[in-house]
């Protein structure tokens, strides 16, 4: 069978899982980059303080954090099939929480519900496409990342230009009706999965912490992640203030996510030694670069430079924290060192977030600059280490 015949040598199952497994990422990565630009009209519907839409954006960002620890521990232990099913149940129920809640209360425990959920199943995908195409796993993950890449990058600007004249209600309806579909489609291979073990345990959390060069990187992923975070939080706000057009604003965040998935496509053979020190210590600079630049110039070209700055920044501490995070992670323990990865990345937006939200955005760029050069200090350290 020719190598290249990647769906020809896969069984029924196995392409139904991986078709399943990324329908279910797109819903997920369509939270993360359409919910930003929904902030200004649910602020304007509800009358919303900057605090109560802080704290709308951060439960579902804490709860995440929370569900990526559970679905790596319940996925190493029960049916992965299974538990990645629950976790796109709870996604799709929260995000219809949200669209039909109807008052500030119930889209916070809908925003809870849809982040625990996301938690939960989003850690299992690779897992699962993997283990679908064993014989050529790079394949499939290349696949899956380009694709939750380009959907990223063309959403938000999709969406502000066509979608934006709907109530914000849309979206919600939208992340519902995807993951409720990757639910069917995943459903129908359960039967050949492999079956549940209440005898296997989970991973010993404890041990991972006790790692010095493992807290490192988790410095550097909770800085980088969390002012990008910020800046997804922020961005949107500060334009709907300066009365620019929701297509602007989606054009803008569109920008940073096409930057960050061509630099990832560009990084894709250099982030390997030697070449990972240089592309770790980047990162940290092209995010405290953007911040300065949105800030002191206005001008929509401006902002763009400022959205492609913080998405090579992205695209260049994705990776390479990742790298680092696997190879300093104790034996056996891989996956759930990236559990934890995915924990501070969203506990740093978590922070951010709460922190700075009602701050001025000329202070949190102050901030936002002296925790970069933390991140830039330890990924220094940490690519001293990687070299040793």
């Amino acid at each position: 069978m020719p190598e290249n015949n990647l769906a020809g040598s896969m069984s029924v199952s196995s392409r139904k899982v991986i078709l399943g497994s990324i329908t279910a990422s797109i819903a997920f990565v369509l939270e993360l980059t359409l919910v930003p630009l929904l902030l200004p009209a649910i602020q304007t519907q509800f009358d919303l303080s900057i605090s109560e839409l802080s704290w709308l954006f951060n439960s579902y960002g804490a709860a995440v954090a929370v569900g990526v620890l559970m679905g790596g521990w319940l996925g190493d232990t029960f049916n992965t099939k299974r538990v990645f099913g629950v976790g796109v149940m709870f996604f799709a129920f929260g995000s219809a929480v949200v669209a039909y809640g109807g008052v500030y209360e119930a889209i916070i425990a809908g925003r809870v519900m849809q982040g625990f959920g996301g938690g939960v199943f989003s850690p299992l995908i690779p897992l699962l496409l993997t283990r679908s195409s064993p014989n050529r796993p790079g394949k499939i993950l290349i696949v899956w990342g380009s694709v939750a890449g380009y959907v990223a990058a063309f959403a938000p600007f999709l969406y502000g230009s066509t979608l934006a004249i709907y109530n914000w209600n849309l979206a919600f309806v939208i992340f519902a009706a995807v993951s409720l579909a990757a639910l069917a489609i995943i459903n129908f291979s359960l039967a050949e999965d492999e079956p549940a073990s209440l005898t296997k345990s989970g991973p010993s959390y404890f041990r991972l912490l006790r790692s010095r060069d493992l807290w490192v990187m988790f410095g550097y992923v909770f800085c980088t992640y969390g002012a990008i975070t910020y800046y997804l939080f922020r961005l949107p706000l500060w334009l709907a203030e300066n009365d620019f057009r929701v297509a602007s604003i989606g054009f803008s965040l569109s920008t940073m996510w096409l930057s960050f998935s061509v630099l990832s496509t560009l990084l894709r053979n250099k982030v390997d030694e030697p070449h990972v020190r240089g592309i770790l210590l980047a990162a940290p600079v092209l995010i405290a670069s953007g911040f300065p630049l949105a800030y002191f110039c206005q001008d929509i070209a401006c902002l763009v430079l400022a959205s492609m700055l913080i998405g090579a920044g992205l695209a260049c501490s994705n990776a390479p924290s990742t790298q680092l995070i696997l190879k300093f992670a104790p034996k056996k323990m891989r996956a759930a060192s990236v559990s934890l990865d995915i924990t501070f990345a969203r506990l740093g937006g978590v922070a951010f977030v709460a922190v700075l939200s009602q701050s001025l955005f000329g202070y949190a760029v102050v901030a936002v600059v002296l925790m970069c050069i933390f991140a830039f200090l330890c990924a220094l350290a940490a690519a001293k280490r990687f070299n040793a």
